[in-house]
């Protein structure tokens, strides 16, 4: 499978709930930045981030997915359910890095719309 094909099987499996599923598309050495906001380091870490910021599946829009060599870039929204319940859209540019056929290291840039 190539990289594109594993980020798009990796983000069905997290918007179906299945975030192990989608953890099993990760290294376990996986660092996750979120710019300006937070780094995520190792596949506990990301776990426990989705299992607080994913109460409920997340719903993707993918418009963009490009890919080079060792690189894939999703550009898209997503909604997400803040801690009050309420729907929340972002727009975001996610650049992944993998290595070996699993997701490496993702860089994130996620703004409320």
């Amino acid at each position: 499978m190539n990289n594109k094909a594993i980020l798009e099987k990796a983000n069905a499996a997290v918007s179906s709930g299945d975030n192990e599923g989608f953890l099993a598309f990760c290294t376990d050495d996986t660092v996750w930045t979120f710019v300006g906001d937070q780094t995520l380091r190792g596949k506990e870490a990301v776990r426990q981030y989705m299992a607080k910021a994913y109460k409920e599946p997340p719903k993707f829009m993918v418009a963009q997915l490009i890919a080079e060599g060792d690189f894939v870039t999703a550009l898209g929204t997503i909604s997400m359910k803040n801690d009050a319940g309420q729907l929340i859209d972002y727009e975001y540019c996610d650049v992944w890095t993998f290595r070996e056929g699993k997701m490496a290291e993702l860089k994130a840039f996620v703004i409320t719309t």
